[in-house]
């Protein structure tokens, strides 16, 4: 078990109800310690295991609820 800490950039986030629905939207993701979603800055930054789930999947997740989501180079 590793946990990393890693941003993602956010497009599409106007309001607090976009933020809700972020985190339901990452909610179930196995590993998904923490995350942090700052809609001022258009980013979550997140704390996860990557034995069980890696940054792609979190983005993805971010993705499947109508935001366009972009891993920031660490």
């Amino acid at each position: 078990m590793t946990d990393q800490t890693r941003v993602i950039k956010i497009d599409g986030m106007t309001c607090g109800g976009c933020v809700a629905s972020i985190y339901n939207a990452t909610a179930d993701i196995d590993g998904l310690d923490d995350i942090s979603i700052e809609l001022i800055d258009n980013q979550a930054t997140v704390t996860f295991d990557d034995s069980k789930t890696n940054i792609e999947a979190i983005a993805s997740a971010i993705d499947d609820a109508g935001f366009d989501a972009t891993v920031a180079n660490s």
